[in-house]
């Protein structure tokens, strides 16, 4: 850790050395990351590990997960499960990583919209990458300003529609019967701009029993209603008809035949439905000329039918909730605040305060997976059941530059969320289950930043963040028995970083930090068996580490990317284990110092780009070190290393633009693991990932 302090603080020694016109005032970007709140603080003068990625820039890729476009971001770590049943891991600094379906620990948002659950837990599917203008992405203790469960915050932008701008449509195609289709209507008149982008993703699946579909449609009006005044409204649909489940693989199993399903994903035909719709709402209204008052609604349902591989005489028990499960979600929020900027003493400030309540309710149903003797189908019910969450947050930040190169950003957040269940299946051996418990916490923040030079930043930040069990999480008790998990706690973690930031005139950009946050009661999985999973308090852990970024021109045509995580991540405290299927009394000791399971040690990524008038290419690599999977660290998923090469053409023409890419994924063809799944209770833990393979593509951008 020694050698990380000193080279973090060699880095703006090194930085400076590059510009020899270092000591010129330089004119920086105002890029203003929206997820800080903050207006007029652009992200360079933030006390916080922030990234903008543009999705306006050309991109080679399928265009069909998030995964494509996140990595590169230092602390992040998004991986593709090859598998749209169980939808993208994402985790931010080790925070999320537990996750075994859809995104925890970190906090989502789409145009404004949230898109996680009052509880936690949240989707990356909806994200309309064919509509985006770009995605930010908050590492560090400001994430706490957004309530539970904010390890990190990443939010997608759809862009404005303005008169004059160009339609476009793309398609790609690829191996495995894999196409992708999009199409963005993007423009304006007078006061109105709209933006609606339409997707289809479809494929056979690398692996055996993995085909999948998944139809997006995301649209955006923006109205201008004058004297600053502003209204956006988002509706969202998503529909995955049926994507098939082929399950983790043993270790023998992926060295063996890593496409394999292994038998019960067939015998039983996992897989799941989802269906969601949204709209939301935002009005801006400024007050004066140093006064805004932001306004934000927004309501929807998600429905998830899910077929687990469950045995049926592992049903004979009474408390069992059974192989196929039926979500029915409803939800709905708002949020309120009022910002003003000005100055205090004669120097820049801005204030902000709001509050906002959000709802969730959702019907939960257990059925057998069995009708006589044919599996993989809705019987009979064994489990009904009504919950509902509800969390109210307050919360209120300030930002002051006191001095010509200080500036100050405090902020706190306080916290109740309610969780409510009504046991509706309720027979002689299964007793009623009904239920009720509070959380509260306020989250306070602080971050201090000093401007040696005007093209150089250095901050430190602190802050204290909680998460809550998420309604999945609490779903099945570690012991067996029926009901929700109410014993469970929330984790609360003490965060503190210290970054830098630098850049040039000519576009060159460094930032490092160095940051740690020591968790109490954290949330770990108890066990995880055929896609069901219960959860523990695990005691006290660490996350600690260094992340650093570099990106800069070289000569006119070539652009290159660097950036480099390295994270500890380990429970302090010792704790008890199952070992086993079946088992629900703790007997094995974990001991402390032993690495938090699904976290990676090191991420490295590389991208050198040449771009021309006509053609461009680029070579792209990425490394990821071992990763253990299970509490114990008994068994690791290898750490890996990727290349992958991509080219594009462009034509222009009277009417538009025609652009032809090419891309070859995992060019040198190794063989690794993608992703895991943690305390799988049968032992399979992995989900390999696919090898080499191809991917052509075409978009033409017209105007009207």
């Amino acid at each position: 850790m020694l050698n990380v302090c000193l080279a973090c603080a060699l880095l703006p020694v090194g930085a400076v050395a590059l510009n020899p016109d270092a000591n010129d005032a330089v004119t920086l970007d105002r890029v203003v990351v929206e997820a800080t709140r903050l207006r007029g603080v652009p992200a360079f003068d933030m006390p916080a590990s922030t990234a903008t990625i543009s999705l306006r820039d050309d991109g080679n890729r399928a265009g069909a997960d998030v995964s494509e476009v996140l990595r590169g971001i230092p602390g992040v770590l998004a991986r593709d499960r090859q598998n749209l049943a169980q939808d993208t891991q994402l985790s931010i600094r080790g925070f999320g990583a537990r996750s075994t379906f859809g995104v925890r620990g970190v906090r989502l948002y789409a145009d404004g919209i949230p898109a996680s659950m009052p509880d936690g837990q949240g989707q990356l599917s909806h994200f309309s990458l064919a509509g985006g203008d770009r995605i930010e992405v908050i590492r560090g203790p400001f994430s706490a300003l957004h309530g539970n469960s904010s390890g990190g915050v990443v939010q997608i932008h759809s862009a404005d529609g303005e008169a004059g701008d160009p339609w476009r449509a793309r398609a790609t195609v690829g191996r495995d019967a894999t196409y992708s289709a999009a199409a963005q209507l993007l423009g304006g008149g007078g006061r109105i701009g709209y933006n609606l982008a339409l997707s289809r993703y479809d494929t056979d699946g690398w692996r055996d029993h993995s085909a999948a579909r998944r139809d997006t449609a995301n649209l955006k009006l923006d109205v201008d209603l004058g004297e600053r005044r502003r209204l956006d409204l988002v509706l969202n649909y998503v529909d995955v008809p049926e994507a098939r489940d082929p399950l983790g693989l043993t270790a023998e199993q992926v060295r063996t035949d890593p496409r394999q399903a292994v038998a019960n994903a067939i015998l039983f035909d996992t897989r799941k439905t989802v269906r969601q719709h949204q709209a939301g709402m935002t009005y801006e209204h400024g007050l004066g000329a140093a006064q805004a008052l932001r306004l934000m609604a927004y309501g929807g349902s998600r429905d998830v039918l899910q077929v687990l591989p469950i045995p049926d005489f592992a049903q004979g028990n009474p408390l069992s909730s059974g192989g196929v499960i039926d979500l029915d979600n409803r939800y709905d929020g708002l949020d309120a605040r009022w910002s003003w900027q000005g100055a205090v003493a004669e120097r820049p400030f801005e204030f902000t305060v709001g509050g906002n309540l959000d709802r969730q309710r959702q019907h939960r149903r257990g059925f057998e997976n069995f009708v006589g003797e044919t599996l993989g189908v809705r019987g009979a019910p064994r489990r009904d059941e009504r919950n509902a969450v509800d969390n109210t947050d307050a919360y209120a930040q300030a930002w002051w530059r006191f001095a010509e190169r200080w500036s100050l950003l405090l902020g706190a957040r306080h916290s109740e969320v309610e969780f409510e269940s009504r046991d509706r299946y309720v027979t002689d051996a299964n007793p009623d289950d009904s239920g009720r418990v509070r959380f509260r916490h306020t989250a306070p923040v602080a971050g201090l930043t000093f401007a040696p030079q005007a093209d150089w930043r250095v901050y430190l930040s602190a802050g204290r963040g909680f998460e809550t069990p998420t309604f999945n999480e609490m779903s099945y008790r570690a012991d067996g028995g029926a009901g929700l998990a109410f014993g469970l706690r929330p984790a609360v973690s003490d965060n503190v970083e210290l970054g830098m930031k630098w850049r040039n005139a000519r576009g060159a950009t460094w930032e490092a930090a160095l940051f740690r946050a020591d968790t109490d009661d954290e949330l770990a999985v108890a066990r995880n068996v055929a896609g069901r999973s219960s959860f523990r308090n695990a005691g006290r852990a660490r996350r600690q580490g260094f992340e650093t970024a570099f990106a800069t021109p070289l000569g006119q045509a070539w652009d290159l990317r660097l950036a480099y995580t390295q994270l500890d991540a380990t429970f302090r405290d010792a704790y008890l284990i199952c070992q086993g299927v079946g088992c629900t009394v703790p007997e094995i000791e974990v001991p402390a110092g032993t690495r938090i399971p699904g976290v990676p040690e090191r991420q490295l990524f590389a991208r050198l780009q040449w771009r021309g008038e006509a053609w461009s290419t680029a070579i792209e690599g990425e490394a990821v070190g071992d990763v253990p999977v299970n509490d114990l660290g008994s068994e690791s998923a290898a750490g890996y290393g990727l290349l992958h090469l991509e080219a594009a053409r462009r034509w222009r023409t009277r009417s538009g633009e025609l652009r032809a890419f090419a891309r070859i994924d995992k060019l040198l063809d190794r063989a690794y693991v993608g992703s895991v799944i943690v305390n799988e209770g049968n032992g399979r833990f992995y989900e390999p990932g696919a090898d080499r393979g191809w991917l052509l593509g075409a978009e033409w951008t017209w105007a009207r």
